[in-house]
């Protein structure tokens, strides 16, 4: 059993092929494993660096005890039973992304992953939702919040909208 103290993560969830299987697979499979999931509304949002269809995206804060490098492999895990194929170019269609965004303040190279993620202050798909659940906390490396930097980001080239999206654990 881990005793580290549980921190607070942030994830970007993202999904283009049966978008509402996949993410709901996903979200059934945190909850399983962190408990309570603070959940963001899901926008979808055409592709970027390709052609394809559009994605679903939202933002999950959870709990964590787990090391980066162990939360990455459990991540993994979920894409994976997902069928998540890895073999593709980076800017692709995909079952399943899950991405850490923030694991407490931590910031630097940890356990082969950037932290803070740098695609929080570059894709509108992902600061928005971030924003959606934690408005007033700071980015771990500019100190300022979520809120005030959707508000400095030119979003009219990336537009989102919001989607339905029931899911119930």
């Amino acid at each position: 059993m881990n005793d580290a103290p549980a921190v607070r993560v942030y994830l970007s969830l993202g999904s283009n092929i049966n978008p509402r299987q996949h993410l709901k697979a996903a979200l059934d499979a945190l909850h399983e494993t962190f408990g309570d999931l603070t959940l963001s509304r899901v926008y979808e949002s055409q592709a970027v660096g390709f052609s394809g269809d559009n994605f679903y995206n939202l933002v999950v804060g959870l709990e964590c005890a787990l090391s980066v490098g162990q939360l990455l492999k459990c991540l993994r895990a979920i894409e994976d039973d997902n069928a998540r194929d890895r073999s593709g170019p980076k800017f692709s269609a995909r079952t399943l992304d899950i991405d850490i965004l923030t694991y407490g303040d931590l910031v630097g190279e940890i356990d082969g992953i950037a932290l803070p993620r740098d695609e929080i202050l570059k894709y509108a798909f992902v600061l928005i939702p971030l924003a959606d659940i934690a408005s007033d906390e700071r980015h771990p490396v500019l100190r300022e919040t979520y809120g005030n930097l959707v508000k400095k980001m030119d979003i009219r080239r990336q537009p989102l909208w919001p989607v339905a999206f029931p899911w119930g654990s």
